[in-house]
């Protein structure tokens, strides 16, 4: 039955015109005839007899290169297919499942014949202008006959997930706070800045590098002395994203929300990269935690975030409020005054501001509200470092005006 129910529609086809031919043969007597309705009627059924009792043994692995891309980018799938038996395959028709977010056909190939424990190998490529994680597969396996009346599906369970994060704008390097970004406890001194007085140096070992040899401690003592390897704690700061959908005009890959998405990325990039262990923090309260250098923790986070209900910043205010973090970094849409008088509060002494202000209104291309205005004069006035981002305009030609105290692009 499971090889009826395998047949093509040729296959069928195959089956209906032998039956006719043999029904015809019948009533006419015609010997002739009766012998080609046998053949018509036999060969669909024996293709699907052969194909029905092979036994094929195949291994498929899939490898994702990379397995994060940004929007828009371009990723490769490779599959790896074996035939681990001792026979050789007939025809295949391999088909690999995928999100249409990555393409609206999905990939399809054709082999024609694996030698026993033969090997191919097969790719494609992807591409999404979402972000997200999508999974690819499973892999499907339809064998065939030679003359295609016979088809049978065989799928692996085996799926892989390609990571697409927000687009990464490199940033110029930018001196925010002094040498280092952070602050309380969490701030750390280089010996240039500490001074050689405050080294702390210990006997010369054997093995140690000459170079760390600290002469000034070694006249003093009378015997070689060595600088200490340094520990320096690490700096902290905060990256808060407001994800609100009232605080967001627009829609797809454009979208403010979109852009702040992408902003968040190319900031959290550039600190992790600098050194700076972040907390990125939502207008829920929400925290990700992501390892200085480790910047694909805080992209892996980022690729999956999502418009929030949310009316008001009160929660993540509060999340920030827990941290002592040297350095806060907002990506604003639209704020009233009201959030923008209880952020201006968590400007403390120690503690760097950046505020970056999505000109949201400008995708519409209405005038900017007075509200929008006034948070960013509230949020001068407290101490931070305001930025204006108008729509379509790289986070890369403002973001060296973090350094000043007052900054901004005004249309």
């Amino acid at each position: 039955m499971s090889g009826l129910r395998a047949l093509t529609p040729r296959g069928r086809s195959f089956i209906a015109s032998g039956a006719a031919a043999l029904l015809c043969a019948l009533l006419l007597g015609e010997h002739d005839l009766l012998r080609v309705a046998v053949l018509i009627v036999a060969l669909p059924l024996l293709a699907a007899l052969i194909v029905v009792r092979t036994r094929y043994r195949l291994a498929c692995a899939r490898r994702l290169d990379p397995s994060r891309v940004q929007a828009g980018g371009v990723g490769t799938v490779t599959l790896r297919l074996e035939n681990v038996t001792r026979l050789p395959t007939g025809l295949l028709l391999v088909e690999d499942h995928i999100p249409h977010a990555l393409g609206t056909v999905r990939p399809r190939f054709v082999l024609d014949r694996v030698e026993p424990h033969g090997v191919r190998e097969i790719d494609y490529k992807v591409r999404s202008e979402l972000r997200g994680r999508f999974p690819i597969g499973p892999l499907s396996i339809r064998i065939a006959d030679p003359f295609g009346l016979v088809e049978l599906t065989r799928s692996f369970t085996i799926t892989d997930t390609l990571v697409v994060t927000p687009e990464v704008v490199p940033l110029p390097p930018v001196r925010l706070s002094g040498e280092w970004t952070g602050g309380g406890d969490s701030r750390t001194r280089s010996v240039a800045a500490a001074g050689d007085d405050d080294v702390a140096p210990r006997e010369y070992r054997q093995g140690d590098d000459l170079r760390r040899v600290h002469w000034r401690s070694t006249a003093r003592h009378g015997e070689l002395m060595v600088r200490r390897e340094e520990q320096q704690r690490q700096s902290r700061g905060a990256l808060l994203l407001d994800t609100r959908r009232c605080a967001h005009r627009g829609e797809g890959p454009r979208s403010s929300f979109e852009v702040a998405v992408s902003a968040a990325a190319s900031i959290g990039v550039h600190l992790s990269r600098d050194g700076l262990g972040l907390r990125l923090i939502t207008d829920q309260g929400g925290q990700h935690l992501a390892d200085t250098g480790a910047s694909w923790s805080l992209l892996d986070a980022l690729s999956v975030v999502r418009h929030s209900s949310a009316r008001s910043m009160e929660h993540g205010i509060a999340a920030l409020r827990q941290g002592g973090d040297g350095l806060i970094v907002a990506v604003l849409g639209e704020i009233d005054s009201l959030d923008a008088r209880e952020l201006a509060r968590l400007k403390q002494p120690g503690v760097t501001g950046i505020a970056v202000l999505l000109d949201v209104a400008g995708e519409t291309g209405a005038a900017s509200p007075d509200a929008d205005e006034t948070a960013e004069d509230m949020l001068t006035a407290g101490g931070w470092r305001t930025i204006r981002l108008p729509a379509g305009v790289s986070l890369a030609a403002v973001w060296p005006e973090a350094a000043h105290r007052r900054v901004g692009i005004r249309r």
